[in-house]
């Protein structure tokens, strides 16, 4: 890993890799509010702003910025002049108008790889790794945030429509060649799994149908990331400490890696297992030495996390038994499962893996029918395992 001597503190200073940090560090453009123009209002001017340029400015602007820093892979100078005029102007405003809407700290995080890049004191490699990753995170809370206006604005179905279409849009450009390598390594089928929820949106006539297809879009791209940042055998978790044996010069780009995908992970983890999310993000956190991470030991914190997010979503549904929200909530705890999958076998067996999600899906449609008898006898099943899963390797 090609830091520079002293590093540490600068790591934490700049690139925040602390989620808990505040503020941005990073200039603007903006003025400071006025009496006439509250905080808030000049969010909704920034979010209008970022919603004229629309998706393709953005995604144009992301690949520009990647593909330079890119260069430094084959040994080339990066234009850091240019990817700071293109991150600034039209990278920024989206990135800043997800933090807000979604209490995120990417901006930071970016701002900080930057100024880290520019003065040479992290390698440019690492950049390239923490704008990639990081503007997927960006790109996915992107879809999230259209798809969230769909369904506040459900009645009007051209606008629907439009927003559909827009969420596609950062998909398919950023989003959809991770899910693709992440198919090729494990042989799983998310591609697939999200153009289908998103064609079942486009033909969706009823509002909890749509929120259905959309839980699966969003479902299936966290799988990605976790498959991608923590499943055995292909996720960075190995592949990092495989990388300390076999080639310990890049061991800090796929702990960079390791980090960045993650990122899309952690808050939501975060809420329903602190302990589980933080161990996870110091393991992978470039100030912790590549050497020492353990990736049994992050795979396990994986599993116990996301095992805990389920059961919670569980919670949530019979507390909420008859309304719409029940049956969501019952297919983010049946997706979640199958978030851990190539896990569970290895974990749990072939067999007793197929069980669990089988009856996932059958508690999913009892909760749809309002048997709710037959639902917390599948349930007693489910949670046996969730719990079992939820201290492993403790």
């Amino acid at each position: 890993m090609m830091i520079k001597k002293g590093i540490g503190i600068v790591l934490i200073s700049l690139l925040a890799f602390n989620l808990t940090a505040c503020g941005n560090t990073g200039s603007t453009s903006e003025p400071a509010p006025t009496q006439a123009e509250t905080p808030k209002a000049q969010d909704e001017k920034k979010d209008q702003a970022e919603e004229q340029k629309g998706p393709q400015d953005f995604t144009t602007a992301v690949k520009t910025v990647v593909d330079e820093l890119a260069k430094s892979s084959n040994g080339e100078k990066v234009d850091f002049a240019l990817v700071e005029k293109t991150y600034i102007e039209k990278i920024k405003p989206a990135v800043e108008a997800r933090d807000t809407e979604f209490n995120e700290q990417v901006s930071v995080q970016l701002d900080g790889a930057l100024t880290a890049g520019k003065e040479g004191s992290l390698d440019t490699q690492i950049v390239k790794q923490v704008f990639d990753k990081l503007l997927q995170k960006v790109a996915f809370l992107s879809v999230r945030h259209e798809l969230n206006e769909v369904g506040e604005h459900w009645d009007d179905k051209e606008k629907v429509k439009a927003e559909i279409e827009e969420a596609k849009q950062f998909y398919d450009p950023i989003l959809k060649s991770t899910l693709e390598k992440r198919d090729t390594a494990y042989e799983t089928q998310l591609v697939s799994a999200v153009e289908g929820a998103f064609s079942a949106m486009e033909s969706a006539t009823e509002v909890l149908d749509f929120q259905l297809a959309k839980q699966v879009v969003d479902k299936t791209m966290m799988k990605g990331f976790y498959l991608a940042a923590g499943a055995s055998p292909n996720g960075y978790a190995y592949k990092i400490e495989k990388a300390v044996k076999e080639d310990p010069e890049h061991a800090g780009i796929a702990q960079a890696e390791g980090w960045a995908f993650y990122q899309s992970l952690h808050p939501y983890i975060s809420k329903h297992a602190s302990e589980e999310a933080e161990f996870i993000n110091s393991q992978f956190d470039l100030t912790n030495d590549a050497a020492k991470i353990k990736a049994d030991e992050i795979n396990q914190a994986f599993i116990r996390g996301v095992a805990k997010v389920a059961l919670d979503e569980y919670a949530e549904s019979f507390e909420s038994w008859g309304k719409d929200k029940s049956v969501i909530t019952a297919l983010e705890g049946a997706l979640f499962i199958q978030m851990m999958e190539i896990d569970l076998k290895r974990v749990l067996g072939e067999e007793p893996t197929a069980q669990v999600i089988e009856k996932a899906g059958l508690l999913l449609e009892a909760v749809k029918s309002g048997d709710k008898e037959q639902a917390e006898t599948l349930f007693k099943d489910v949670k046996n395992v969730l719990d079992q899963l939820s201290v492993l390797g403790k």
